[in-house]
């Protein structure tokens, strides 16, 4: 399970990615118990719940899908009963230093990734490096994770610098954003294997892509998706399927340098969807991928 492989420093970590319900749904105990059936139902190490900002600061281009508030991460994961660890995000600019004090409660079952701000124009009440801070000296028993952006290392190539500052706040393993440029992902992890310093699991993940308007939205999310690719979707006669293959390929190649590389990953399958058939490719490519790394073990 995720935490026995985070103490070994185990490449192989599987994680599976969620949103929580929107807080005004109509049928949300009905909804909370199909979600904890499908997901119990999950050969995984762990399920990563994110905390979801808005996110307009960061693009001037209009939001492909409105943006809409969720229930409470930490509160969903608990309603969900489920037999795995929690991987919790927790936007941090949204509490005041009082409020993030409140809201680090220590539970067997949960590791915390922070998240800082999507951009240097976003308000916020507290900053990421104050977080750390807080973290250190009221909860210093809670596991912590860090977000780690490959397209950033192509823009300033010094992510693999800012992992390792992270790592020295107390980040135990990264994950990704989702990752659909794998030149990208080879370029930070030559870099960091270059790092004369303790390495941590770095998660990487993927997403499927159902349709011209999630491919839309993750290029508005900043995810990097080149030309080639965007083409190979957009002229497929399935896209969700080309996307799951796409993922699947960029997974096996990312696994097989990293390793020779001398750097542990894993992956964290993601579905940015609520439609049922997006949501089924996800779960079929969680199944490929632990296929794939159980033959690798």
């Amino acid at each position: 399970m995720f935490f026995e492989k985070l103490k070994n420093n185990e490449s192989g970590i599987l994680l599976y990615g969620q949103t929580p319900p929107k807080q005004n749904h109509q049928n949300l105990e009905n909804l909370l118990e199909l979600r904890k059936k499908r997901l119990n139902l999950l050969d995984v190490d762990g399920i990563v719940i994110y905390d979801l900002q808005d996110e307009g600061d960061r693009n001037d281009e209009k939001r492909t899908f409105e943006f809409v508030k969720t229930i409470d991460p930490y509160e969903y994961y608990k309603s969900l009963e489920l037999k795995f660890p929690g991987i919790i995000y927790k936007s941090v600019g949204k509490y005041s230093q009082d409020e993030f004090i409140k809201s680090l409660k220590f539970d067997k079952n949960i590791a915390n990734v922070f998240v800082g701000a999507s951009s240097k124009d976003q308000k916020i009440k507290l900053s990421l490096k104050k977080a750390y801070e807080i973290k250190k000296e009221f909860a210093k028993d809670i596991p912590l994770g860090g977000i780690c952006i490959p397209e950033r290392h192509e823009a300033k190539h010094n992510e693999h610098l800012k992992v390792a500052n992270k790592t020295l706040n107390g980040c135990e393993f990264f994950i990704t954003q989702a990752v659909y440029n794998a030149i990208n992902a080879k370029n930070f992890i030559d870099d960091y294997a270059k790092l004369n310093i303790k390495k941590v699991p770095i998660i990487f993940t993927f997403t499927p892509c159902g349709s011209l308007k999630t491919l839309e939205f993750m290029k508005w999310l900043g995810i990097s998706i080149p030309p080639f690719l965007e083409n190979r979707l957009k002229n497929s006669i399935d896209i969700l399927q080309s996307s799951v293959s796409l993922s699947f390929e960029m997974f096996e190649f990312i696994y097989r340098y990293a390793k020779n590389k001398g750097v542990v990953v894993g992956a964290n399958v993601e579905s940015i969807s609520t439609r049922k058939v997006e949501i089924e490719a996800s779960i079929k490519l969680l199944q490929d991928i632990k296929r794939s790394i159980d033959r690798k073990v």
